[in-house]
């Protein structure tokens, strides 16, 4: 349900991820997309002028026309430099921080991000000494090897 608030690039692309076997009617389309609308989105479409839209593609240009300023932007890489880990603060509250600002950039980043986490976190911190032992190539395999040393910090 789009609020008026939300990404509406992301609303759109998952209306049509849910209409994607219609996505050849365009009337079907056009008559569906008003039931994934809040309150707000819904004025808007209540006032549009009557045959003022013609296809899915011309309504989805109004809707993003009127919504634009709703439209996420993503965060770019160097949010991530400006991040380290607080004094008394978890790892896990830590890794909660990092990987929201890590899932807010677009991109391929991938050296970037596994150096960035680990130069952020204190010297003396044994996952960063673990990190500089055995260099990870992947954003996966660094999370793989986070989850593994958490285990054995709690063990």
């Amino acid at each position: 349900m789009y609020n008026g608030r939300t990404d509406l690039m992301e609303h759109i692309s998952h209306f049509n991820q849910r209409m994607s076997i219609h996505s050849k009617n365009e009337t079907l389309m056009c008559k569906v997309f008003p039931s994934s609308l809040g309150p707000v989105a819904m004025r808007w479409f209540d006032g549009l002028s009557a045959s003022s839209i013609g296809s899915f593609k011309e309504l989805t240009r109004a809707f993003v026309s009127r919504f634009i300023t709703c439209s996420r932007v993503p965060r770019p890489v160097d949010s991530l430099l400006s991040m380290s880990m607080r004094e008394d603060e978890t790892l896990k509250t830590y890794l909660d921080r990092y990987w929201e600002i890590f899932n807010e950039i677009d991109g391929d980043f991938d050296d970037m991000v596994i150096r960035t986490f680990k130069v952020n976190l204190p010297t003396e911190h044994d996952l960063r000494k673990s990190l500089t032992k055995k260099p990870i190539k992947s954003v996966r395999k660094l999370m793989d090897h986070i989850n593994e040393y958490k285990r054995v910090e709690e063990d």
